[in-house]
């Protein structure tokens, strides 16, 4: 067997990255789920790209669909520094609308599309992942497992809450981790992983498979037209584990000295939990890891600024990220996220709020968790999410009472 870093080289990565988000609208409303900003810097893909980086992938096809001009740009200005001479690329790919004329139709059809791209590559393993998940993870160990198991594919799992299951495939293994059944979003019985009550594994839409495997289980499904979904988890998957070798890799933190972290990020209130929970003092995702930083398209601004202190117009600044080009001018901000080019305004006050790039807050305007899209100029002395049922009149407001104004919102 070759060695690691060898079959790195032989490895093909598809990152599906053409969602719609319709439980995140209206962040999505003109806009792909995995190119909504996180974290004041980031895009949500940033963190499986990133991922990619560090693991050692650099043969790429991000799949796009929905909605992916804001997508395309990021990729195209943030992501475009791979050696196309050294066999390395990061390459969008929509639907081609090639003899079917049809989009995407589900995870498995979103391959078999591009199956020409298999073909010139010559891949000896393909790697499929999801864009909508905030994580670390080293492909390379769980490519590791893959070839030491001689497996035809293995699942990415992590350890999720009974209760969560629902949203997500369940597997049940075996104690050499090799995977005995998938139960999709089950909605009564849930397998448990053993000794563990109220926790069991849930599938992180991440697999490793050996190439001729993949291209037969697509053909063969593509075959079936209107009788398959075309999806891995409801129809590729469950075939093969009744006839293939498929097996369980457990999700680690690269570093090995933090807890294992993945977030699903696909509702209005776990994308602002998640969010906000950057600004705690021990948040539970580290974004100041040297050894694995998350890579993105930086913007050419200036630092952050700070000003004013007196009893007026009096600048606080506490448990907040604060990116570059963003003016905080005699302003109170508290457990909130400014992108790049924010401008809080004098006696404004801002509290457990998340402000995209190109926010202005007018003088005296209070905002209370709230997610501010892009380019909205709030007015002085406006409110937002003091009084909800006046908010909702105008704005979403999540089932927690999290405001989302969308963007360039016009204000009467």
């Amino acid at each position: 067997m070759s060695s690691l870093p060898q079959e790195l080289k032989r490895t093909l990565t598809f990152v599906l990255a053409g969602g719609q988000g319709e439980r995140l609208k209206p962040l999505t409303a003109g806009r792909a789920k995995p190119a909504v900003p996180f974290g004041g810097a980031y895009r949500i893909i940033d963190f499986t790209l990133s991922n990619c980086i560090h693991s050692g992938l650099r043969k790429i096809f991000v799949l796009t669909q929905y909605r992916a001009r804001s997508l395309e740009e990021h990729l195209r200005f943030g992501w475009n520094f791979l050696p196309r001479r050294l066999q390395q690329f990061i390459v969008q790919r929509p639907p081609q609308h090639g003899e079917s004329d049809a989009w995407y139709r589900g995870t498995a059809d979103a391959i078999y599309q591009n199956l020409d791209g298999i073909e010139e590559e010559d891949p000896g393993h393909i790697v499929v992942l999801s864009a909508d998940h905030i994580y670390k993870m080293d492909y390379g160990r769980m490519l590791r497992e893959h070839l030491k198991n001689q497996a035809a594919l293995t699942i990415g799992a992590v350890r999720i809450s009974s209760e969560e299951a629902k949203r997500f495939g369940v597997l049940e293994v075996e104690k050499s981790n090799r995977v005995r059944s998938l139960a999709e979003k089950p909605q009564s019985e849930v397998p448990e992983i053993p000794g563990q009550p109220g926790e069991c594994l849930g599938s992180m839409g991440i697999y490793i498979f050996s190439r001729d495997e993949l291209v037969r289980r697509l053909v063969e499904d593509a075959a079936l037209g209107d009788e398959s979904s075309h999806d891995f988890g409801k129809d590729i998957i469950p075939k093969m584990i009744d006839e293939s070798r498929v097996f369980a890799h457990h999700l680690a933190n690269p570093s090995g000295k933090e807890k294992p972290y993945w977030r699903d990020v696909g509702t209005i209130d776990s994308y602002y939990e998640t969010n906000l929970d950057l600004c705690s003092i021990e948040p539970s995702f580290n974004l100041y890891d040297r050894d694995w930083p998350i890579y993105t398209l930086w913007h050419n601004d200036p630092p952050a600024k700070t000003v004013f202190d007196d009893d007026e117009r009096r600048v606080r600044v506490v448990d907040s990220l604060i990116c570059p080009g963003a003016v905080v001018s005699g302003a109170s901000v508290k457990n909130s996220i400014l992108a790049n080019r924010v401008f809080v305004d004098e006696r404004a006050d801002i509290d457990g709020a998340i402000l995209f790039g190109g926010v202005v807050v007018g003088k005296g305007a209070v905002i209370r968790r709230a997610i501010v899209d892009k380019w909205n100029s709030v007015p002085p002395g406006e409110q937002i999410g003091v009084d909800l049922e006046a908010d909702a009149k105008r704005f979403k407001v999540s089932d927690s009472g999290i405001v989302v104004v969308p963007r360039d919102y016009r204000w009467e």
